[in-house]
């Protein structure tokens, strides 16, 4: 420098192991993962499963070959738990990056995902529904209206429809859920 004091010291470094390429396989293992899910609901719980998955994956450069290999590979690590009684359903669509937004990922992903453990986040709001209707909380506003002046049956019978759905949810965790609540139909 111009006093005579020495200048600071720039070492080049190179980090390449460290440095990894983002793969289709990557984004779709990540979209599993229960941290990236934004529902509450424990999908860890080792009897729930996947009863069907729409990934779509994002990027100008991605193939269809690559797609396909990390389906593959998924299938022969078993990353992903689907419902017992039926193939694995998992629909990959291909979408070009927007050439409007800017994004430092070559490959991102979105998933779409119907899981059983969603039979955990309906029983809650059961639960809390019990808890209101045991107190008869919040439901003035309701005996106003002209549909419920005689009786709240509207509500219990939306109960018993939620309640089927957690019992449905429950099924498809079982082998025999092809066999559950249908009678069959005579011709």
């Amino acid at each position: 420098t111009a006093d005579g004091s020495p200048g600071p010291t720039y070492q080049h470094t190179t980090h390449s192991a460290s440095v990894r390429k983002t793969t289709v396989l990557d984004v779709m293992r990540r979209l599993c993962q229960p941290d990236n899910i934004m529902v509450s609901a424990n999908t860890r719980n080792p009897s729930s499963c996947y009863i069907s998955i729409l990934n779509i994956i994002q990027g100008n450069d991605v193939e269809p070959t690559q797609i396909h290999k990390a389906l593959q590979r998924m299938r022969e690590r078993q990353t992903i738990k689907f419902i017992p009684w039926g193939p694995a359903s998992i629909q990959v669509a291909l979408a070009r990056k927007s050439p409007f937004l800017a994004s430092t990922n070559k490959v991102s992903g979105f998933m779409l995902a119907n899981h059983t453990s969603m039979a955990e986040l309906f029983d809650r709001l059961l639960g809390q529904y019990d808890k209101i209707r045991r107190r008869n909380a919040f439901l003035d506003n309701y005996r106003r209206e002209p549909m419920f002046q005689d009786n709240l049956d509207e509500f219990d019978s939306a109960r018993e429809t939620v309640q089927c759905l957690v019992d449905e949810y429950r099924a498809c965790e079982r082998k025999d859920y092809v066999d559950y609540g249908g009678e069959v139909l005579e011709e």
